[in-house]
């Protein structure tokens, strides 16, 4: 299958085109456009610092279906305890900062979260589309997730912890939270062990794409989030 190169227009080719790894695309920019348009069409960007933007369609995909959430009896006994206070987009911005930073290498590279990308999902994030959990202990964010939100699909991005569960207490309480507004599925992108054991599954792209449609996903377009930001005590 061919790689395409993107240009100044705003177009992706068919996800379909997608080579067996994944791999759509290149190059293009981080514009809120070009973001939701690919988030719309099953498309995400990933790639390293001083590369082009790649852009990535895979198959399977990852996706955790809120009813489906397997929290273990250890994350149980965590959670009574509420050693955290949940915030929703308290600290957006702190969220994907730490993010970056724990998944970065002793000399700052090793990671995809780039400064562009920091830029381009905080700009989501003022525009009403990006959105994060937090896990604070005290005034310190310890643990977070955030990501993209579109018609009843929310598009994890990344999430980190600075101490232990804390990252697995945002997932519940995220999912618990898109599951009470009745959303059609989180997607994982990416398949680990970590998420498959908290629930999540693999389904064809082509699945994927059709609970893309069921899940009221607009194919491009001024879209209203539905994600209600709100305080929780966890």
């Amino acid at each position: 299958m061919p790689c395409y190169q993107l240009d100044e227009e705003l177009w992706f080719p068919p996800v379909e085109a997608a080579e067996d790894f994944g791999l759509l695309a290149v190059g293009g920019d981080l514009s809120p456009e070009r973001l939701l348009l690919a988030y719309s069409l099953g498309i995400f960007p990933w790639y390293n610092p001083g590369e082009q933007i790649l852009w990535w369609s895979p198959d399977p995909r990852c996706v955790l279906f809120p009813s489906q959430l397997h929290i273990s009896r250890s994350l149980k006994k965590s959670l009574r305890r509420s050693p955290f206070r949940i915030s929703f987009d308290e600290h957006f911005g702190g969220v994907v900062y730490w993010c970056r930073r724990t998944r970065s290498a002793s000399d700052g590279s090793g990671t995809w979260i780039t400064q562009e990308m920091q830029q381009a999902y905080l700009e989501l994030h003022r525009l009403g589309f990006a959105h994060s959990v937090e896990c604070w202990e005290g005034d310190q964010l310890v643990g977070g997730i955030y990501g993209v939100c579109l018609g009843r699909c929310f598009f994890g991005e990344s999430m980190f912890s600075r101490r232990t569960n804390a990252s697995k207490v945002a997932l519940v309480h995220l999912v618990q939270h898109l599951e009470m507004l009745g959303f059609e599925l989180l997607d994982c992108q990416q398949t680990t062990d970590h998420l498959l054991s908290m629930g999540a599954e693999e389904i064809s792209r082509r699945d994927f794409l059709e609970h893309l449609r069921s899940a009221e996903v607009p194919p491009y377009g001024p879209m209203v989030s539905r994600f209600a930001s709100r305080e929780l005590v966890g």
